[in-house]
């Protein structure tokens, strides 16, 4: 009897998640169809890939979310090894750290940037490339607690004194150990804090909007405020970037196991 009650309310509360993430999903998508009165159409869709202004801000974000990506590993990955094999007893106080972004709202990081880089001797905000610089940094900062915690989850799957202990004793300098035996071992860690902070860039709305630079999400914001359909399609194509990344996340982690199974028989 307490299994089948189990099954029940297992199923229940399945089938209320799936109705409370999908239901307004739905309704986005099904009004986005009826711009054209009577019939079910694409016409949103084919205004908005038809403005060269999302093009603009679509190419924007994505330059913008590749370089934090890169950045970001670059970073973190370093970081976090040298935190593992050197100071183990600095992890709480990462922890803290790297959950900031949570905490303090975007709208006083955004703010302290420009307070900071908008007057001498650091005046970062009276052009286009060095507003770009500002961005970058705080795309940095807000995708930090995932990009940081995914490499962590990483490193902790593996055995990196031993690692490293092992390919030292074989010549091999920290900068090789490192690029050929602690990344390899991490590529799904890096994959997935990748793929996550690609999306969270992606939809970003505060930094970009008070450093007023074209990026996808004011666009969205703007286009919100004259018209109805398009920015209904617009949210559609939005959670199609975050679910394509999420996807493509399960795709390669999927293969990974099925290699390192087939690697272990």
């Amino acid at each position: 009897m307490s299994g089948k009650r189990f099954n029940f309310f297992a199923i229940f509360w399945g089938a209320a998640a799936l109705l409370y993430f999908f239901l307004p999903l739905y309704g986005t998508f099904d009004f986005s169809l009826r711009m054209e009165r009577g019939v079910l159409s694409f016409k949103a869709y084919e205004l908005v890939f038809a403005d060269p202004r999302f093009w603009q801000a679509f190419r924007y974000s994505i330059v913008m979310a590749v370089i934090t990506i890169v950045i970001s590993i670059s970073i973190f990955v370093p970081t976090v090894y040298w935190m593992y094999l050197k100071v183990p007893q600095a992890r709480p106080v990462m922890d803290v750290i790297t959950i900031l972004p949570f905490i303090i709202p975007g709208i006083v990081l955004v703010f302290g940037l420009i307070r900071t880089f908008s007057r001498p001797p650091l005046q970062l905000t009276l052009r286009p490339w060095s507003t770009d610089i500002l961005m970058v940094a705080g795309y940095i900062i807000i995708s930090m607690p995932y990009m940081f915690r995914a490499v962590d989850v990483g490193m902790r799957s593996i055995d990196v004194r031993t690692l490293t202990e092992a390919a030292q004793s074989l010549g091999s300098s920290w900068f090789e150990v490192l690029k050929d035996v602690i990344i390899p071992n991490l590529r799904i860690a890096i994959l997935s804090g990748a793929l996550i902070s690609f999306a969270t860039v992606m939809g970003e709305l505060i930094l970009a909007d008070f450093l007023v630079r074209p990026a996808l999400g004011p666009y969205m914001v703007r286009i919100g405020l004259t018209k109805a359909y398009e920015p209904a399609a617009l949210a559609i194509i939005s959670y199609s970037l975050t679910w394509f990344s999420l996807g493509l996340l399960q795709v390669v982690s999927s293969r990974s196991e099925d290699r390192q199974k087939a690697a272990a028989q």
